[in-house]
């Protein structure tokens, strides 16, 4: 039998966020440009397994993934069973910033996903000077629920399988069946009500619309990736952004849906190598 270990590193950092003890679960992966990556809503750091093991990545980049508080290893802080989880748009940004101190990250470069490409606006928009460039995939600056939320988190029904369900029509058509099952399978393992309250920040707290044009790219650079077949965040959402938000850089890719980094990691790794490539080089001109 041939045993091997992933190349990837896991921890749990103890910090303080919104007033109480939380312990947050942590992968780093490579050395070099720190690229911290978050996850979408209901998921954890697994969608990011496949980039962390991409020696064409981590031989350039210290890809660095953690679990939101509630999701993952990361588990809910004492006394959550009295409580229900809902994320908004402060919580968010201060749990990134707070990892991102503890972690001594200065001016990173952070990719998100759905959730995560949302607070990626936010981040450009009111903290520019804190990042080296944000990447936003499958990023809208809003969504209108298009299905009953309240599915999500019910006594009659299995939460895990109902978010599953869900999302199943997100993934691309021609995601391979292992790369979907195992996107889906994150989504099965999703707390009581996280993904829910997940959504409270997607689709009410965390709108953004009137306010990505006055995001100023010349202080952090953006680029924005988002599959064809994604009806959450639709082309057309990535259009109108491309078309609001003056100097962002920004690409359809073609046959992904709204999980690329983990439904179909080797079409995605085509669409994400030029992007870092470009960063790669403008670090290397800039340090000579």
């Amino acid at each position: 039998m041939t045993a091997s270990f992933d190349a990837v590193t896991g921890r749990y950092l103890n910090i303080q966020l919104h007033g109480k003890p939380h312990r947050i679960y942590i992968e780093t992966a490579g050395q070099g440009i720190p690229l911290l990556c978050l996850h979408t809503a209901g998921a954890d750091t697994r969608q990011y397994r496949a980039l962390q093991n991409d020696k064409q990545v981590t031989d350039r980049f210290q890809v660095i993934a953690f679990d939101l508080p509630w999701h993952g290893k990361s588990s809910p802080p004492p006394g959550w069973q009295d409580e229900r989880y809902q994320l908004t748009s402060s919580q968010y940004i201060d749990t990134i910033l707070t990892v991102m101190d503890a972690l001594a990250l200065e001016q990173p470069y952070v990719m998100g996903c759905s959730i995560g490409g949302r607070i990626v606006l936010h981040l450009a928009l009111h903290h520019p000077e804190k990042f080296s460039g944000l990447i936003g995939l499958q990023s809208g600056a809003h969504v209108d629920p298009y299905y009953d939320l309240d599915w999500l988190h019910r006594s009659d029904a299995h939460g895990g399988e109902v978010c599953a369900g869900i999302v199943s029509g997100l993934v691309g058509p021609c995601s391979p069946d292992r790369e979907r099952w195992e996107t889906l399978w994150h989504y099965m393992q999703s707390g009581p009500g996280v993904f829910k309250g997940d959504l409270h920040f997607y689709t009410m707290d965390g709108d953004i619309r009137d306010q990505v044009s006055q995001i100023d790219t010349s202080q952090c650079p953006l680029w924005l990736l988002s599959g064809s077949y994604d009806y959450s965040c639709t082309p057309a959402d990535t259009a109108l952004l491309g078309n609001t938000i003056a100097g962002v850089k920004w690409r359809i890719m073609d046959g992904l849906g709204h999980f690329p980094m983990s439904e179909d990691p080797a079409t995605f790794a085509s669409y994400l190598y030029p992007v870092l490539d470009e960063i790669y080089a403008g670090h290397q001109n800039t340090n000579g």
